[in-house]
């Protein structure tokens, strides 16, 4: 009698399929196929630029200006990179810091090293040392190997500027900033070629999938080994991608990565404009605003990447990192002066988690006090993607801004919002949230009393009441749409774009291994950069390709 027989591969298979939760890996289901989106661009935020020039050139070059801000779209800065405009005074300053970084790079100090080389008069103009420094440094600012005709068009543009200023390096100079002001630099390029495998199909090329795989898990541009691996053919094949993915995640470099997404997706960035009375708030100051920003990303640093630990585990963290600036903030004793150090929370301090540090307490206050409705509304929104309505433009705030109040605390004078139908439901969503974090004042400094009335710090989430801020961090770590936040917001920030109803399925997929592999963020990365969703591309419509802006050198 006959019977069929189970191939081997389909046995083990099943078999690990017995063991425990580690090995979901093998019997989870596969991942949903992607369309993708059509090929687009995207113009490199400040920090990329910064980074890139760093990479490039060395940290020794300095960069006196900012790009244009980019807009905020889906939560993330870095998809509003995809609709960028160039302003006239964006243009201009990004020409005035390509001058200058040229200048740099070209001067006494760094020439030997970033230039390499050099003509026997500094008057004449030398083709070979000039073919050899663009076609190297020009691999490195494209972020792909220059084309014959635009490696003759900047050895051609120094040759002429050279003629001019009578110095080579002058000549040098003026070709390079060019260079520094060319969408091949600027933009990021999903330059696209048939797929092999697929008639009809496309696939981002291998340097395209390369500055995908750098910016997203580096934050900065491809190394000389991610270029070489892609002139070789090699992230076109899996096992090829599967050892750049293993060694950029293992690379130092995944801090700035992380850094830049974290950065991003916290609205770090406010920073940049946070303002305090000073009158109320005397320790806080310059110091105090920068150090709160590289507190919060070093915590998070620690947590997800050194330690590995539970991604959830952010917000119910008692350790950090302390500056003295922020020690006279936090109230805190530090042993030194001048430098970080490691730093653990006692713990009855009422901080717990990132959300109760000041670069979260501050920068969601007012100038001159703390506000429950901003904070609540910062937690609903940056930790846990449920967006929340903006006031109505007839909003009556005379109640809750009297100075002259009998109501005392925040809690009391936010009753007046229930008053207002308008406002209740909003209100019910953020204000018992951030009432749980009312123990920080507006510079996020730890008080007991408002105008002499004991702070009542108690709270719900979604029906999960807690009693003070450690509670709301418990509650913050146990619900799913905290989980669920970071892999809408790190795919999206991933692939440059807000995704599409048919990627919902890809994205649901990544929750669910998410949770399979322990909220572990670095096996979050691993899992959205191995997918072919990550890559994927589709061809352009007639209406998308009439609208294709073309690049130019």
């Amino acid at each position: 009698m006959s019977r069929n027989v189970p191939r081997t591969d389909v046995v083990m298979r099943a078999l690990a399929c017995l063991g425990v939760a580690a090995l979901l890996t093998a019997c989870g289901p596969e991942a949903p196929k992607v369309t993708g989106a059509p090929p687009d661009m995207r113009r490199l935020t400040d920090e990329q630029y910064r980074n890139s020039i760093a990479d490039v050139f060395g940290a020794s070059i300095k960069i006196g200006g900012k790009l244009d801000p980019l807009i905020r779209t889906g939560g993330l800065i870095a998809l509003g990179a995809r609709s960028a405009p160039i302003t006239p005074s964006g243009l201009e300053m990004i020409d005035q810091l390509g001058r200058s970084i040229a200048g740099q790079v070209v001067d006494a100090a760094h020439r030997d090293i970033l230039v390499g080389c050099g003509p026997a008069d500094s008057k004449t103009f030398d083709d070979a040392c000039a073919t050899q420094f663009f076609a190297r440094t020009g691999r490195m600012l494209y972020r792909r190997p220059l084309s014959d005709t635009e490696l003759k068009a900047r050895v051609s543009a120094a040759r002429a500027a050279t003629e001019n200023l009578g110095d080579f390096y002058a000549g040098l100079s003026a070709s390079l900033s060019g260079m520094l002001v060319s969408p091949n630099f600027l933009f990021v390029i999903d330059s696209t070629e048939p797929d092999p495998a697929n008639a009809g199909a496309l696939r981002l090329d291998a340097f395209a999938k390369a500055s995908r795989l750098s910016f997203f898990l580096w934050d900065t541009t491809p190394d000389d080994e991610l270029l070489a691996a892609a002139e070789a053919g090699a992230l076109n094949k899996s096992d090829g991608l599967k050892k750049q993915i293993d060694r950029m995640l293992s690379s130092a470099r995944l801090d700035g990565g992380v850094r830049g997404f974290f950065a991003d997706a916290l609205a770090l960035d406010k920073f940049d404009t946070l303002e305090k009375d000073s009158v109320i708030y005397p320790a806080f100051n310059l110091s105090v605003s920068e150090d709160a920003r590289e507190q919060t990303l070093r915590t998070i640093s620690d947590v997800l990447v050194a330690r590995g630990e539970d991604y959830r585990n952010l917000f119910t963290t008692r350790h950090t990192y302390m500056s003295a600036a922020l020690a006279r903030i936090y109230r805190v004793h530090v042993p030194k002066t001048g430098q970080w150090v490691s730093y653990e929370y006692p713990a009855d301090d009422p901080r717990v988690g990132i959300q109760s540090q000041i670069s979260f307490t501050a920068l969601h206050s007012h100038p001159g006090r703390s506000s429950p409705t901003i904070r609540g509304k910062a937690v609903r929104e940056l930790l846990l993607c449920q967006k929340i309505p903006d006031p109505p433009a007839d909003v009556d705030f005379t109640k809750f801004n009297d100075p002259n109040s009998p109501m005392k605390t925040a809690r009391d004078r936010l009753s007046a919002h229930t008053e207002q139908p308008a406002c209740a439901g909003c209100h019910k969503l953020t204000d018992p949230l951030g009432l749980g974090m009312e123990k920080f004042d507006g510079a996020g400094q730890l008080r007991i009393v408002e105008q002499d009335v004991p702070i009542d710090p108690t709270g719900d989430l979604d029906g999960k009441k807690f009693t003070d801020t450690a509670g709301l961090g418990k509650e913050l770590h146990d619900n799913a749409a905290a989980a669920a936040c970071v892999v809408n917001q790190l795919y999206a920030y991933g692939i440059g774009r807000v995704p599409s109803k048919p990627e919902q399925p890809m994205i649901a997929y990544l929750q669910e291994r998410f949770a399979a592999d322990g909220y572990k963020y670095t096996a979050l990365l691993k899992n959205i950069v191995q997918s072919d969703a990550f890559f994927a591309v589709s061809p352009r419509t007639p209406t998308t390709a009439s609208a294709q802006r073309e690049m130019t050198p």
